[in-house]
Formats: structure tokens, C-alpha cells, sequence
């Protein structure tokens, strides 16, 4: 009769947080924050009307299936500044917490004509 055999590992069934492929194990999840996913949709839905992919921003809602109040919002970020722009692209990521801006604090400055005074508003909005 032969011995019975045991063989004994351990299974972590834990999900593994990285925040990128490649990413170190055991480095923090981050992602990025809403208004730069935001500002890169705006950006891909001007260029998707432009090629005439889409017809209006009313088609653009109802592919996103969000209202065409929202879908607003968003293109109203390409009123703003391209430094503006180009800043909210490169946010740093968020490992936990609250973004730091949002896209209900940045409306107010999309609707200023005047790109000077929109960088004044940014500055005090990019400060808090």
C-alpha cells in the first residue's frame, strides 16, 4: 500500500490592483480623472462630425446614449483655451479620492469668449 500523497499551495483569489499593464504588483489602482476622459471625447467626437462619421450631436448622444444636454457639456470643452485643453489631457492620474476638477466647475469657464480671461479663471479653479 503506498502513502497518500499531499501537496499544499496557497491561492490568493484577491483581484490584483495595477494601474497599467506591466504595472508593479501591489502598485495602487489610479485612474484618470473624469474631465480628461472628457476632454479626449470631445476631441474624438469633433474629429468623427468633421469627417461627417456622425451628422450632429444629437446622433453623438443617442450612439453614447447619453441626453443631447450632455453630450453638449462635453463639446463645450473645445471652447476652451488649447492650453487649457492640453493641461486637463495631462491631469495626473487619481489613485483614491475625488478628481480634482470637474466638469460642472469648468462650464462657467467654457462660455468666457475670451481666452485670457479663461486661463485667470483656470488658474484660480486648477488652485483649489
Amino acid at each position: 500500500m503506498t502513502a497518500p500523497l499531499t501537496t499544499t499551495f496557497t491561492v490568493d483569489f484577491g483581484r490584483k490592483q495595477t494601474s497599467r499593464p506591466g504595472a508593479e504588483e501591489g502598485e495602487f489602482q489610479s485612474r484618470l480623472p473624469r474631465v480628461t476622459r472628457l476632454m479626449a471625447l470631445a476631441i474624438r467626437f469633433d474629429k468623427l462630425l468633421r469627417d461627417k462619421t456622425v451628422r450632429d450631436y444629437a446622433h453623438l448622444a443617442r450612439l453614447g446614449r447619453v441626453t443631447r444636454a450632455r453630450m453638449t457639456q462635453i463639446m463645450s470643452l473645445l471652447n476652451l483655451d488649447v492650453r487649457i485643453q492640453e493641461e486637463l489631457l495631462f491631469l495626473e492620474p487619481v489613485a483614491k479620492g475625488r478628481d480634482p476638477v470637474i466638469l460642472r466647475d469648468l462650464l462657467p469657464v467654457t462660455i468666457q469668449p475670451t481666452w485670457s480671461k479663461q486661463r485667470a479663471m483656470w488658474r484660480k479653479l486648477a488652485k483649489n
